[in-house]
């Protein structure tokens, strides 16, 4: 008797309709882009060591999903990776992981110096793969609207690194602002103990031979071709600007995702800046474009929204941190030793940690005085270290599923905390006239234009919106 040909659909409806007597659905079934909830999640990782090794275990989650494929471009940093995930097949380019083995992965986490995570990432998501891209989510400010939109385009579920937005702390302090707890908030203080790297400095001279486990053309990809220096690499590339974001790349996404959800930001009109310096020689000071500053003060203006006042965030690093409340008793600790987060509203102050930690009311004794609201905001299983965990669900569930920091949310966040490096390195850009004299321009307020992508007062500082990339490397 020959065998009745059963469609598509009518077998998803009819196994819909089975209930508990059928519960395991094949991937192939859902066809592409879908992941069945009983599957497991198959993840590639592009990046192997450092963050990587908190990134990969956390959404392998003792063996949950899976690991089935890796690449990095130094096999120095992979080691331990590829210890824990042998079968997994190695890659040192991820454009030949992604083509290789693009009909295994179903997702995709990022975690390589800045200045190649939009590429990357990019990549995934033209693939329809879900991508987890490590903070800051772009080195640019025009890749991260590029990858924004490409989130929406290709219908895939997104997370950037920043584990903080999934904690508890961060909900709990966003419904006390929203709730109107310290009255309209005008002005918000975040700084950081960054950098821990040298910044500040000339670009390194001498010459090295590449190390044999080390592809130097792919670790540069799309950044200025230069050679090969042991300064760059391995984490001290943040300090560099074709590679890092500096200290606000860093911190920059933890520290001010808490104030951009809880007053509801969006783009910024202004931003102006003032750097720290190294002293040369008598009355000389020494400013490099190939390093962000030592420390920075950096003030963004937001206008008024969703019936909240216009505010000025003011960004500090370096060493450098805002004046201590008068509400703070002296012997009362301002902030962690990461940084911290001070509200100034008209009916009080809010100050917190790294991550929103520890939330506490200005003076302190209106934490036992006052009753505060519950977190109006769903808690994320484990917190900050749900993160990851977080996407790997959501990407089961398909696109739409919540993440807490999904590239609509993270992307324009990343658009104003590299706000502040334009304005550094715009701080930094000068000419040199006829006598070898160097003339500095951009030590002024910049307007922006969010819509368009644009300063509008000082077009030089426009060359730090997008980035022109090496050879033939493109973000399309």
């Amino acid at each position: 008797m020959a065998k009745k040909k059963i469609s598509r659909r009518k077998f998803i409806t009819d196994a819909s309709t089975t209930g508990a007597g059928f519960f395991i659905v094949p991937r192939y079934v859902l066809g592409k882009g879908h992941i069945a909830p009983s599957d497991k999640l198959n993840i590639a990782g592009i990046g192997v060591g450092g963050k990587a090794e908190v990134n990969l275990p956390y959404a392998y989650n003792k063996g949950s999903d899976n690991i089935v494929a890796l690449c990095d471009v130094d096999d120095r940093q992979s080691v331990n990776g590829r210890k824990k995930w042998p079968k997994a097949p190695y890659y040192k380019d991820f454009r030949k992981m992604l083509d290789k083995e693009h009909k295994n992965i179903d997702a995709v986490i990022v975690t390589t110096p800045d200045h190649m995570h939009a590429v990357m990432a990019m990549a995934a998501m033209q693939l329809g793969k879900h991508v987890y891209c490590e903070k800051p989510l772009t080195h640019d400010i025009y890749e991260a609207r590029m990858l924004t939109r490409a989130a929406e385009k290709y219908k895939v579920v997104t997370q950037m690194g920043n584990q903080g937005s999934s904690g508890d702390d961060t909900r709990k302090i966003e419904t006390w602002v929203q709730a109107g707890v310290i009255g309209d908030v005008h002005t918000v203080h975040v700084w950081t103990n960054r950098p821990t790297w040298p910044q500040g400095v000339p670009t390194p001279s001498g010459t090295f031979a590449v190390p044999k486990e080390l592809d130097w053309e792919l670790w540069l990809g799309t950044a200025p071709q230069r050679g090969y220096n042991p300064a760059y690499l391995p984490a001290i590339w943040r300090g560099w600007v074709d590679f890092g974001s500096g200290s606000l790349g860093d911190m920059g996404c933890h520290f001010m995702d808490v104030p951009y959800r809880a007053l509801k930001l969006r783009y910024p009109v202004s931003v102006e800046t003032s750097v720290g310096s190294v002293y040369t020689g008598f009355f000389q000071e020494a400013i490099y474009k190939d390093s962000y500053p030592p420390s920075a003060k950096t003030h963004i203006q937001f206008p008024e929204r969703e019936g909240m006042s216009a505010v000025e965030m003011i960004w500090y690093d370096g060493g450098i941190r805002p004046k201590r409340p008068a509400e703070l008793l002296p012997d009362e600790p301002m902030g962690e030793i990461d940084g911290g987060i001070i509200f100034e509203g008209t009916k009080g102050k809010i100050m917190a940690g790294l991550f929103g930690r520890n939330p506490t009311l200005l003076p302190t004794r209106r934490m036992k005085e006052e009753t505060l609201p519950p977190s109006k905001f769903e808690l994320v299983e484990g917190g900050t270290e749900g993160h990851q965990q977080q996407w790997v669900k959501a990407c089961k569930k398909g696109w739409g599923a919540y993440t807490s920091s999904s590239f609509d949310k993270s992307g324009p966040l990343t658009e104003t905390v590299l706000m502040g490096n334009l304005a550094v390195l715009s701080y930094n850009y000068y000419e040199t006239n006829a006598k070898g004299d160097k003339i500095f321009n951009g030590r002024k307020q910049l307007l922006w234009d969010g819509e368009h992508m644009r300063i509008t007062n000082f077009e030089p500082a426009n060359q730090f919106v997008k980035r022109t990339y090496r050879g033939d490397w493109k973000l399309e």
